[in-house]
């Protein structure tokens, strides 16, 4: 597996909605495990595809974050919120293209998803608490969206301005 490297936002990549998968392949599983792998030594919970570059309908997720909970990976093609309950429910949410940065989302509680599995199976399953915030927030990604696109102006403003001088020191090295 490979380890690769996150696109820091403002990056175009991030603002643009991903192609459908057409067909699972061998190539697409690796990268799905290579994304996992990235996810996990970021440390994040869910990681899409455009946040490495590729603009596919790939996330990957895993909320089981607890120290002894076992890990439980979900890998997503095409994934989609076929519903949405009314409960909404808010979360201070971060992204590993916006590292540091935090902000309170509301988004609905509660959300069933469609999508295929690594082996082209079509599965439908609902989620709730951080496992529905997680699942959205990933989708949004291939629509995208930023976490911070539901902030007022001057925060995201705020936000992205920290972001564009974190990638000139980057940069620099």
């Amino acid at each position: 597996m490979t380890l690769r490297p996150i696109l820091i936002h403002p990056d175009p990549r991030l603002k643009k909605a991903c192609a459908p998968v057409e067909t699972i392949t061998d190539e697409l599983r690796k990268l799905s495990d290579d994304m996992l792998e990235t996810m996990y030594d970021a440390p994040g919970i869910g990681l899409a595809a455009p946040q490495i570059g590729i603009l596919q309908r790939l996330i990957v997720l895993d909320c089981e974050k607890e120290g002894d909970s076992t890990p439980d990976p979900i890998v997503m093609f095409n994934p989609e919120v076929i519903q949405a309950g009314d409960d909404l429910s808010v979360y201070e949410e971060g992204c590993l293209s916006i590292p540091d940065q935090f902000a309170e989302v509301t988004r609905p509680a509660e959300v069933a998803v469609r999508w295929t599995d690594r082996d082209g199976a079509v599965r439908e399953a609902e989620f709730d608490g951080l496992w529905a915030t997680c699942v959205q927030h990933e989708i949004d990604h291939l629509d995208g969206k930023l976490f911070i696109d539901y902030l007022k102006p001057l925060k995201r403003q705020m936000i992205t301005r920290k972001m564009q001088k974190l990638k000139r020191e980057l940069a620099r090295g």
